[in-house]
């Protein structure tokens, strides 16, 4: 889960008590904003807030090591403030390219979950006219683009290819979500090594409770 808002740690583990085991959250400093949560019926070897990259104590990342294998969620900021949140949004997504590669220098597996807020090709966004609005400026699909050329798989379309009107954002304001009108922004990238591994990719369109939907893989590993 992403930007869960909340300040305090006394909700989300009364979630899913039944199904899941543990529950991991990480909370913005800044009360009301941002926030991660991850559920799970795994063991955690390792886990960590990467304030290294997470400067400002937005809450935005949980890094959970499983052996070999390592899955982030990740909130990633959004550009669309001004062109000082922009510069930040950059930023995160160097240092958090910079980090995972280091990962991977040790062997390591990667899974990155979450809100990039950044729609990578024309394909993930309804109106290719709005490509001058940030979340879809050069500069972000190049930054977005760099996790594709050092071997990290969207997993959405290695599966289902060139499939169109295929969103995970819709915007409240223009009742986008009825018509269909919506931005591809939430992706599960993985490392290339588990390529062969990966049986299945899914966005859940049809959740509701959101102005995203909740998208997921299968993967046997």
């Amino acid at each position: 889960m992403q930007e869960t808002k909340l300040s305090s740690e006394e909700y989300l583990p009364k979630l899913f008590q039944k199904e899941f085991s543990s529950v991991s959250i990480n909370n913005s400093s800044n009360k009301g904003f941002s926030g991660t949560a991850i559920y799970s019926m795994l063991k955690v070897n390792k886990e960590d807030f990467c304030n290294n990259i997470d400067s400002e104590y937005d809450g935005r990342i949980i890094e959970q090591h499983y052996n070999d294998l390592v899955i982030f969620n990740v909130y990633f900021p959004n550009g669309k403030l001004n062109k000082a949140r922009l510069e930040v949004k950059i930023k995160f997504y160097k240092n958090f390219l910079n980090y995972c590669e280091k990962l991977r220098e040790k062997s390591k597996s990667i899974i990155i979950c979450g809100d990039f807020n950044t729609a990578h090709k024309d394909i993930d966004l309804k109106n290719t006219k709005i490509n001058n609005k940030l979340g879809f400026t050069d500069n972000e699909r190049v930054y977005f683009n760099k996790f594709i050329e050092r071997g990290y798989i969207d997993t959405y379309r290695y599966i289902h290819g060139k499939k169109e009107n295929s969103y995970t954002w819709w915007s409240y304001r223009s009742n986008g979500r009825v018509k269909n009108e919506g931005w591809r922004i939430d992706y599960i990238l993985i490392s290339e090594d588990l390529q062969n591994n990966l049986k299945d990719a899914f966005i859940l369109n049809y959740i509701h409770g959101s102005d995203h939907c909740p998208v997921g893989i299968e993967i046997d590993y």
